[in-house]
């Protein structure tokens, strides 16, 4: 496999950055492997995947029920919410009974985040909004409260929005498991040899940069949109986890109920079958 392009699509957010330091770094063995980084927002790359595009990505839970014939879910990179999650905040304090009467704001129909909203409201009066402009769009009127991911979940005070509710909570009070938030998926085409090899690396990767937390802190601090570094060691710490470099047995379990209760809540269209590899 020497010389081979592996196309590795992530969002550009800080948890992904410090994911994938050792990599874009240099800090790590690729084996031969050039991996060519396509920093795009999740919902971006979820529909990339549905295309097919990407050798390996980021890719929401949700999304990936959509694409399990090209696709198998790696047993390292999830993003898991173990008793928190996206939040839904609002410029006032509202119940959650008030938000079915509003329209919110979210960062893509195909996240993880909006297929939640969906099993905990119900059907909800969505407009879709870059994730890193919900609370603007908020403010600004064109929405009555707003679905954060990332960094927003630990910075939406500071902007003076009030938390409606916390669906990682939600999901932990539901189920007694963790959210599963998004994972990384790889083409099945690859062969089973090429995704070993690529698998381990990204473990690796991941694995530096928990061993080597400070300086992938600070690299991932590019990523965080004005965040000081305390905020970003804590949301990377939020996100990259003992989950992170293995699902493990709740992990799996969290993603295989999430998936089922979205096929009988009608959001997803057939029943998924997940594969880890």
């Amino acid at each position: 496999m020497p010389d081979r392009e592996i196309t590795l699509g992530h969002s550009p957010d800080p948890d992904d950055a410090f994911m994938f330091y050792a990599l874009a770094d240099s800090k790590i063995d690729t084996q031969g492997l050039r991996f060519r980084h396509i920093i795009e927002d999740i919902e971006t790359l979820n529909r990339r995947v549905m295309n097919a595009e990407l050798d390996v990505t980021a890719v929401s839970i949700y999304a990936y029920a959509y694409v399990l014939d090209e696709y198998a879910l790696l047993q390292s990179g999830a993003s898991m919410g173990d008793d928190y999650g996206p939040l839904v905040v609002a410029p006032n304090p509202m119940t959650v009974n008030e938000l079915r009467g509003c329209r919110i704001a979210v960062p893509g129909l195909m996240t993880t985040a909006y297929l939640t909203l969906r099993l905990c409201l119900g059907e909800v009066d969505a407009v879709v909004i870059p994730f890193d402009q919900i609370m603007d769009a908020v403010s600004e009127g064109k929405a009555d409260a707003g679905l954060l991911i990332h960094e927003g979940q630990l910075t939406y005070t500071a902007r003076g929005f009030s938390k409606v509710i916390d669906l990682g909570q939600w999901w932990k009070a539901e189920t007694g498991l963790p959210l599963p938030l998004g994972g990384n998926a790889i083409k099945k085409s690859l062969g089973p040899d090429l995704i070993r090899t690529v698998s381990d690396i990204l473990r690796e990767s991941i694995e530096y940069g928990l061993a080597n937390r400070k300086i992938a802190v600070r690299h991932a601090m590019a990523y965080g949109r004005g965040m000081e570094e305390g905020l970003t060691d804590k949301f990377v710490g939020m996100y990259v986890n003992d989950y992170t470099i293995d699902y493990g047995e709740r992990g799996r379990e969290g993603v295989r109920l999430l998936l089922d209760r979205g096929f009988k809540a009608g959001v997803i269209p057939t029943p998924v079958n997940l594969e880890f590899v």
